[in-house]
């Protein structure tokens, strides 16, 4: 199982972005998929998570109000969209999938990790 995360580049602080992660390989039923993302200097963080059961969704304080996760749990895809991004969301993002979430932040719970794709917001 692969998970190939895109969306990532240089965005202008107040603008939007939009990250996308599908997973291909070999078909699995994940219970959820997140978002994490790790700054220069600072380890890798919770960002937003999705339970297709419901769905539920979650949400890191920081991005709170200004972030949707949305996404299809038969297609395995999952998308993090951030309105008024800020310099501090600069990041690289991570996207994950796991066949069962308890915790939903914890990286324990996920079973599949993509490689990461580059966000910068420029002030």
């Amino acid at each position: 199982v692969q998970l190939q995360a895109s969306g990532g580049g240089l965005v202008r602080a107040g603008g939007s972005l939009r990250l996308s992660c599908t997973a291909s390989g070999r078909s699995f039923g994940s219970y959820g998929m997140a978002w994490f993302r790790r700054a220069p200097g600072k380890p890798r963080e919770f960002v937003s998570a999705i339970v297709w059961s419901g769905p539920r969704t979650y949400y890191q304080d920081s991005v709170k109000g200004r972030a949707t996760i949305s996404g299809d749990g038969r297609q395995n895809t999952v998308y993090l969209q951030i309105d008024s991004p800020k310099p501090e969301d600069t990041a690289v993002y991570y996207c994950a999938a796991g066949r069962r979430i308890e915790l939903v932040r914890s990286e324990l719970d996920y079973d599949y990790w993509g490689r990461g794709t580059q966000v910068t917001v420029s002030s």
